[in-house]
């Protein structure tokens, strides 16, 4: 009798094959399935990309209005890049306690709206960001 391939008569009958693939092959597919849905990372990295770090932001105001004066804020402060410095002032809203290095975007937006708020008062319940946007535009800083 030739034997063929894999599927050969023997096997066919439920024989079992011969080979070295034959006795581990299962074995071996299995650990690699096991290791590959082990090894696969299902956390979701941080976009902090400028469109979603807006789109967070807009989503801390009740108005149009009060988060375009803060976009114009940020963007003449940072250019909405998280990381940046400016002698000893960090992030997006160019505070000056150097814990905002350390924090996450998000984070920094969040802390320098208390700020805003605390500095320019509310509107509406959201933070003035018009307010501090015309103290920049006629003090360079707010």
């Amino acid at each position: 009798m030739l034997n063929y391939n894999a599927n050969s008569l023997s096997e066919r009958k439920g024989e079992p094959r011969r080979g070295w693939l034959a006795r581990f092959g299962l074995g071996i597919s299995l650990f690699i399935a096991l290791n590959i849905g082990l090894l696969k990372d299902d956390s979701v990295a941080a976009d902090n990309s400028i469109p979603n770090l807006k789109l967070f932001a807009y989503h801390q105001f009740k108005t149009w209005d009060q988060f375009s004066c803060y976009n114009y804020l940020i963007y003449k402060e940072s250019r909405w890049n998280y990381k940046s410095q400016n002698g000893s002032h960090y992030g997006l809203g160019q505070m000056r306690n150097p814990i905002v290095k350390k924090l996450n975007p998000k984070d920094q937006i969040v802390l320098h709206l208390k700020y805003v708020g605390h500095r320019y008062g509310f509107v509406n319940g959201e933070p003035n960001a018009c307010r501090a946007a015309e103290h920049f535009d006629s003090k360079g800083w707010h």
